[in-house]
């Protein structure tokens, strides 16, 4: 099976990250585009470019009709989703196999099994990988979450079968507030997802979140590709990235690409997916999920193994085998991942949308920068906030982390507040360079007056540096920027 144009069905970082590997490849690429990204790095990097539709996505990235009308106006061979938007929706996966368009990516049926937490769970019963204690299948009333909860013990966690993102997730810590947690979580998981269906697990109270990046091919064949720390969150989102994990022994680190890889095999996966686990304390893990996609964090794992995962995931689409086996594999340095997120740390990391006024990427040996905005942009209201990935890499892990520390001085963005400042934080703490912390550091370490000092001093070098340029729009923005450092100060003094 021959690959010769791939339509990318996304936007922004992970759209040109895509088309590079492309163009490695000889192959052509299509974007697709909402009116709002009209301008964007990756629109102009494309051989073609069509735009679908207005800025909010439901009209334009999440309508499967135009993206499926491009792809055969222009005979698009494969479509590749990245993250997010359509990347793990089966409707999607079996419209293309209607459309005798390939999908860089899982089959449906794969899609589904690991999209519903229940069905991921059995799944991964059925191929003996230690579980959190809990419930067996979805909770359907009160009476069975209060025997279950007995079973269990308090405390304990309600998740969403379909969920994810920290949606439709409560923690219980006695049988009295069971009532309200319960209703609250299903409401939200209705809401968020269609699903009302939850299920119950024992809450690890100081788990670590550590992921399994996978390989599987049309013939049989997986691979895992080692693991990555990603316990460093908000809100349920990763923000600090690392591979490998600092605490992994290497016993444990096989066990778990073991059972990583035969739960691919028992699903029938094919491509690039991520098998997620809790560590607890006492370094037992547990399954949590399977993500079939590749993931934002992908980069760190290709820095320490030296492969391609967009490259494997096309050649795998394309019917070929994989061409290395596991033994092939190890693990070559240290690689450190911070998201870049245009929020503001110091108000609960709430989005802060407005213009890249000054936008200059970090250089230098080990470093790599996955983004997809330029200065001058504006960073649109409709999508998710991330600016960039932010990637350093060196022969070990303090290595990476000074590395890191510099790229993050050197990262000169003004306009808005992003989270660079909060990431040098979290990187040079005691707890990340011990590695003695867990998904609870944001909870247990940081507060918004850890910032101040060097927010106060990003705002004013923003009016500075308008203040001597020559725009006639300047002292609108010089306005904007003082406002800014205003508005500031009196949050701060909310904490």
């Amino acid at each position: 099976m021959n690959i010769k144009k791939v339509l990318i069905a996304n936007r922004g970082e992970i759209a040109l990250r895509i088309m590079r590997t492309c163009r490695e490849m000889g192959i052509q690429t299509v974007a697709v585009y909402s009116e709002v990204d009209r301008v964007a790095p990756f629109v102009k990097y494309a051989d073609e470019a069509y735009c679908i539709g207005p800025a909010p996505s439901n009209q334009s990235y999440l309508v499967i009709d135009k993206i499926v009308d491009v792809a055969r106006k222009t005979n698009t061979d494969a479509i590749h989703p990245g993250y997010g938007f359509l990347s793990e929706n089966p409707e999607f996966a079996r419209r293309l196999e209607r459309e005798s368009i390939i999908l860089i990516g899982p089959s449906a049926s794969a899609m589904e099994v690991m999209g519903s937490k229940l069905a991921a769970k059995e799944t991964a019963k059925n191929q003996n990988i230690p579980l959190v204690p809990g419930s067996e299948g979805a909770i359907v009333d009160l009476a069975e979450a209060k025997n279950v909860a007995r079973e269990v013990g308090f405390p304990l966690l309600i998740k969403a079968s379909a969920g994810g993102g920290g949606k439709g997730m409560r923690i219980v810590e006695d049988e009295a507030s069971i009532d309200e947690q319960l209703n609250l979580a299903m409401n939200e998981a209705r809401s968020a997802f269609g699903d009302a269906s939850v299920f119950i697990e024992r809450y690890v109270k100081s788990p670590r979140h550590i992921e399994i990046q996978v390989l599987a091919d049309k013939h049989g064949n997986a691979v895992h590709l080692f693991e990555r720390e990603c316990s460093i969150q908000r809100r349920h989102q990763k923000v600090v990235e690392e591979a490998p994990s600092s605490v992994l022994t290497d016993a444990i680190r096989n066990e778990m690409g073991k059972c990583a890889i035969n739960l691919a095999l028992g699903c029938k996966y094919e491509g690039a997916g991520t098998v997620e686990f809790l560590l607890d304390e006492n370094l037992n893990f547990y399954f949590l999920e399977m993500n079939t996609r590749l993931q934002v964090e992908h980069p760190v794992s290709e820095l320490i193994t030296g492969i391609d995962l967009v490259r494997q995931q096309i050649l795998v689409a394309a019917g070929e085998a994989l061409s290395f086996k596991q033994e092939d594999l190890s693990i070559q340095g240290h690689a450190l991942e911070v998201r870049v997120y245009a929020e503001d740390p110091q108000n609960n990391f709430l989005p802060d949308i407005g213009t890249l006024v000054t936008y200059e990427r970090p250089q230098g040996p080990g470093i790599r920068v996955d983004d997809g905005f330029e200065q001058g942009m504006d960073i649109p209201i409709y999508y998710d906030p991330m600016i960039s990935k932010l990637i350093t890499y060196a022969g070990t892990r303090q290595e990476a982390i000074d590395r890191m520390t510099r790229a993050i001085d050197e990262y000169k963005i003004t306009g808005v507040t992003t989270t660079l400042p909060f990431c040098k934080f979290a990187i040079n703490h005691e707890a990340f360079k011990s590695g003695k912390f867990d998904t609870h550091f944001v909870q247990s370490y940081f507060t918004p007056d850890v910032l101040d000092e060097s927010n106060e001093g990003d705002y004013l070098a923003i009016a500075a540096f308008l203040a001597d340029s020559p725009s006639s729009n300047n002292q609108n923005l010089v306005e904007n920027s003082e406002q800014k450092t205003n508005t500031w100060k009196s949050q701060r003094r909310r904490y």
